[in-house]
């Protein structure tokens, strides 16, 4: 008999933190370079293996790149906001807001406390600012990278 209690999960919200589409035309054709120039250095070796293993390796970055989630998670009557592999519960949260693209920078620069928690992705403009009221926790807020900053918040408050 397994001590693993069954939890009945609510998704609010999900989003994929994916690399853009554009990126990975340009991880192809530098792929095919490499591999035209190892082709070039080493005769002995068949022409199609630099690009089947280049292409692989290509591929698995452009994905290993976009692996990171955030996502809005009801289970048993509690919300919790996941960025990354960290949880937060919707009860330690003082207040949340979005942060423009314009503000990025800004955000992530001289105002960023070092116990801040960030998940950033360059690649993803606005970010989610989410200010803990927790006095267990030496975090003071998190940085969410998302696409949908408006509908995080609105999973979160609802």
């Amino acid at each position: 008999m397994s001590s693993s209690r069954v939890t009945s999960q609510a998704v609010r919200y999900r989003e994929r933190l994916w690399v853009p589409w554009w990126w990975w035309p340009l991880g192809f054709i530098l792929a095919g370079l490499i591999a035209l120039e190892v082709n070039q250095a080493a005769a002995a070796v068949p022409n199609w293996i630099p690009f089947a293993a280049l292409f692989g390796v290509a591929s698995g970055a452009l994905l290993w790149l976009g692996r990171s989630e955030v996502r809005v998670v009801a289970a048993d009557g509690m919300i919790e906001l996941w960025a990354g592999g960290a949880h937060l519960p919707v009860s330690v949260i003082a207040r949340s807001a979005e942060v423009p693209r314009s503000a990025k920078s800004a955000a992530l620069g001289r105002q960023l406390d070092p116990a801040a928690y960030v998940v950033h992705r360059a690649w993803v403009g606005p970010m989610v600012l989410v200010v803990l009221d927790d006095p267990d926790d030496p975090t003071p807020y998190w940085l969410v990278s998302c696409r949908h900053p408006d509908r995080v918040l609105s999973a979160l408050r609802s």
